[in-house]
């Protein structure tokens, strides 16, 4: 006789909105959070199951064996996590299994569909019958454990079962719930069971794994390559590397093959509408920086965001976009769609374009079927766009960028990752020299002395190891005003720190040489007069700046 597959072991949780439950590692949804089992109580008798309408012939008769299908998993916890709340944990190779059933027969109705008049099933209609099967599924071996048992098991298990086999036939297995928390930022895996996560204001902790093996890790790697719907991504032998969007914007790089185990990091935008006001909330400017570069896109000024990883350059370019005019045909060029301008609203006409990968195979030197977005580029051209705005520059394709910004009307953007606001010029030379042989030095600094209005520069603070807060903020704002005698693109410092007042965030230093362009948008050069800007009080550290 196995063991049951349920377990009331206590994990910490985060409600999502989506109204379910997935339960073993913590996070999961809002449904039955209340309702888990005390540790070691037993299950109530009396389970109603409300299974889903499945046509009889599309459901194998039978109960779904319960002991030679699947054997009981190991029940993870994790000393740092304490339960908010009790809820019944699933055994990952029950779920698997029923996963595996539910989908040979979703695939058989899907088939029959698609043979049918209506053709094509849409992603709406699959997973309404994946969850009709998903029901039946539970239910049958449900029923066949309480035969076995003698005792069947709670409502609240069956849903968290439910739900389990659901997110690994729709969405991320037992990553699912991180993906649901709202306020982990980063998630770090370096195989199945050495997982890591960071939450806002709080440093790095381990947490339960992912998968048994790395091998079921892959496998759910390739699931989610297989649901984004984006081009010919995947990850194999052929393949090592995979980058994709998950549902809610989330970024997934992945590697395998080329690394000793799946290494995975998934980065989420946790302001994913902001506008320049929720930054000056949030503390990235004051108003009279968002003042400033509000008036640098009306005035179309070209922009270029820098800054490390993880600061928030793209939260940052798309509350800049949102003071675009709502009127104007906008383009956006991405590697995955992470701004989502062309979904928020504001903006009427949004042309989102997105790399697309190849299959892994080489012809000529390079993937057959990529399209890179410096390939993207020309295209984007032949749309009448009033703008173009690149999610990241990050190879050649700055030098086409660099070429729109000085051909096009302006107020074109794109973030660059950079160490220090100083360091931008090399940078941008450095990735002009992938370009071809017949780029040089002086060339891609004449290109960026020609399109580069301004450099706005985004840095971070963190603390969280010391018992503070992660300080993201906009540092500095240099204009660049064409080429120095050095032959390097010349600079003002608009907005930076002031050491001498213990102020790491941008304060007003010397007035653009464009200000009159910003003052026929409505700007008020009187803002600029203010050495502390609008800050009340210098930002408050727990080392360095002034207490």
């Amino acid at each position: 006789m196995r063991a049951s597959p349920f377990n009331g072991a206590p994990v910490n949780g985060a409600a999502a909105p989506t109204g379910f439950t997935v339960t073993g590692v913590p996070g999961g949804h809002a449904a039955g959070d209340a309702a888990g089992l005390p540790w070691g109580k037993p299950p109530q008798p009396g389970r109603p199951v409300a299974p889903g309408p499945v046509a009889p012939a599309a459901v194998p008769p039978g109960p779904v064996p319960p002991v030679a299908a699947v054997q009981p998993g190991p029940v993870h916890a994790v000393a740092e996590l304490q339960p908010a709340a009790v809820r019944p944990s699933v055994d990952p190779q029950v779920a698997r299994e029923l996963k595996r059933q539910v989908a040979a027969e979703l695939h058989q109705q899907l088939s029959r569909l698609a043979e049918g008049p209506t053709g094509e099933v849409d992603r709406a209609t699959r997973r309404q019958r994946g969850r009709a099967l998903i029901e039946e599924a539970v239910a049958r071996w449900s029923d066949a454990y309480a035969q076995t048992h003698g005792i069947p098991p709670t409502r609240e298990q069956d849903r968290a079962l439910s739900e389990a086999v659901y997110d690994l036939l729709f969405r991320a297995g037992r990553l699912q719930p991180y993906l649901d928390d709202p306020e982990i930022e980063n998630i770090l895996i370096n195989g199945c069971d050495d997982v890591w996560i960071s939450r806002a204001h709080q440093p790095l902790r381990q947490v339960p794994p992912v998968a048994d093996s790395d091998a079921e890790l892959v496998e759910l790697l390739q699931d989610l390559a297989r649901q984004h719907g984006g081009g010919e991504r995947s990850l194999s032998t052929a393949s090592p590397m995979l980058a994709l969007r998950l549902e809610g914007g989330m970024r997934l790089q992945a590697m395998t093959e080329v690394t000793p185990r799946p290494y995975v990091a998934i980065r989420r935008h946790r302001v994913a509408s902001a506008t320049l006001p929720e930054m000056v909330k949030l503390g990235t400017v004051d108003s009279t920086l968002a003042a400033f570069l509000a008036a640098a896109i009306r005035a179309r000024k070209n922009v270029m965001i820098t800054g490390t990883q993880g600061v928030g350059k793209t939260s940052l370019l798309r509350a800049m976009a949102a003071e675009i005019p709502p009127d104007e045909r906008v383009g956006t060029l991405e590697s995955e769609f992470e701004l989502w301008l062309h979904t928020l609203g504001h903006l009427r006409q949004v042309v989102p374009m997105e790399a697309r990968e190849g299959n892994g195979e080489r012809v000529d030197g390079r993937a057959a079927g990529e399209l890179t977005i410096g390939e993207l580029i020309p295209a984007a051209l032949r749309m009448t766009l009033s703008r173009i705005i690149v999610g990241e520059v990050r190879s050649a394709e700055v030098v086409p960028m660099l070429r729109v910004m000085t051909n096009g009307e302006g107020g074109s953007m794109c973030t660059l990752h950079a160490r220090g606001p100083h360091m931008v010029v090399d940078r941008i030379a450095e990735l002009c020299l992938e370009y071809g042989a017949h780029m040089t030095d002086s060339l891609a600094y004449r290109l960026t002395a020609n399109a580069v209005d301004f450099i706005v520069h985004v840095s971070m603070v963190d603390e969280t190891a010391v018992g503070g807060r992660r300080h993201r903020f906009v540092s500095h704002v240099l204009e660049v005003t064409g080429l120095g005698e050095s032959g390097r693109p010349a600079m003002n410092t608009v907005f930076g720190p002031r050491a001498d007042l213990g102020e790491p965030r941008a304060v007003p230093h010397t007035p653009p040489a464009c200000l009159d362009d910003l003052r026929r948008t409505g700007f008020d050069a009187g803002l600029l007069q203010s050495p502390y800007g609008a800050w009340t009080a210098p930002l408050a550290l727990r080392i360095g700046g002034l207490r």
